[in-house]
């Protein structure tokens, strides 16, 4: 998307969702990484490519799309984790993007993260009541007899008991370790939590404990969600609006129900076939999309549309031009030629 596109983004507060409050917007936001490609070359790897979509507050927002297509890099580079390449990320109205550390603190108490890992984001030296603690020391918001009945509020709000406060993470399974991380993540009453594939080191049966969690917490205290995934079944239960990532780049968003009933892009057609339907009649009558090809490598895109490689309705003009975000209905925005063009004559 070019800069002169950003307004066509900045509609979707008046398209489909009302005049609901922005509590995080992303504009034209970039990530690079300088890479080593042999014998003394270096290159840069566009792991997030001019990206731009808005979150409103109390919603959850689903990123879905392939490995590598850049859905952590977006999360961790909005709670400035990673420091972007260009581009704005702003957060009640103020563009965090190029801050110091010392000018960020203030807002990492808006923003929080729950990590993909329950094993390796949690300090196996440190007890679960340092753990969820941690935050509050580093903020000083409480101390002595309030810390502690602080962490005790954490744990029970997640489903732990007080008695889990005096262990290590090794002596947990891998959904309440999750749940720890769930709780350190509320210890600031962040506004904004960043959930990085939450739920893919789970057992199945816990995924759907834990998403009930989110679900019951965001209702409970209004918490916004961003809600990076693979799994599109469980990203289609829990999320109001979902964008779908390919290669760095945003190919569509929309509403959640809108997006699976009826995708444009035909990337997403391709992402949605595969999702195993437990009825062997409806699979049956399901045509699955098998996309041709590899997925280009982000240090060396194709100069146009990122899927022009492997779509199967690419144009000339696909190769040539990176086609722009464009709403072709209410609050849903598609980046293809073909699509647009097809509902403009219509």
């Amino acid at each position: 998307m070019n800069q002169g596109d950003i307004p066509v983004m900045n509609e979707q507060a008046k398209s489909g969702t009302g005049n609901r409050e922005v509590l995080l917007e992303v504009q034209n936001l970039k990530k690079y990484f300088h890479v080593s490609r042999g014998f003394g070359r270096t290159g840069k790897l566009k792991a997030v490519d001019d990206v731009s979509f808005q979150i409103f507050k109390g919603e959850t927002f689903g990123l879905v799309g392939e490995s590598g297509c850049g859905k952590t890099t977006i999360g961790r580079t909005i709670a400035r984790l990673y420091k972007p390449t260009a581009g704005l990320i702003k957060i009640g109205g103020t563009d965090i993007a190029h801050l110091n550390q010392k000018q960020l603190r203030p807002f990492r108490r808006k923003m929080q993260v729950i990590f993909q890992d329950p094993y390796a984001s949690l300090n196996p030296r440190m007890t679960v009541g340092d753990i969820v603690s941690e935050p509050l020391d580093i903020h000083k918001i409480a101390v002595g007899p309030e810390r502690q009945k602080k962490i005790y509020d954490l744990l029970e709000s997640v489903g732990l008991t007080k008695e889990h406060a005096n262990r290590f993470p090794h002596e947990f399974s891998g959904g309440q370790r999750q749940r720890i991380g769930i709780a350190r993540a509320l210890a600031l009453e962040p506004e904004l939590i960043i959930c990085d594939e939450p739920i893919s080191a789970l057992d199945v049966s816990i995924q759907a404990q834990v998403i009930n969690l989110l679900e019951d917490l965001q209702k409970d205290k209004g918490l916004t969600y961003l809600f990076i995934a693979h799994d599109l079944s469980m990203v289609q239960h829990i999320s109001h609006r979902i964008g779908v990532m390919y290669l760095g780049h945003l190919v569509e968003l929309a509403e959640s129900r809108t997006l699976y009933d009826e995708p444009l892009h035909p990337y997403t057609q391709a992402l949605l076939s595969a999702i195993p339907v437990p009825d062997p009649d409806e699979t049956s009558r399901r045509k699955r999309i098998i996309l041709e090809g590899d997925v280009p490598t982000p240090i060396d895109p194709p100069a146009g549309c990122p899927f022009v490689t492997r779509c199967p309705k690419a144009s000339p003009r696909c190769k040539e031009e990176r086609p722009p975000m464009v709403e072709t209905r209410p609050g849903h925005f598609v980046a293809c030629f073909v699509v647009n063009e097809k509902f403009v004559t219509e």
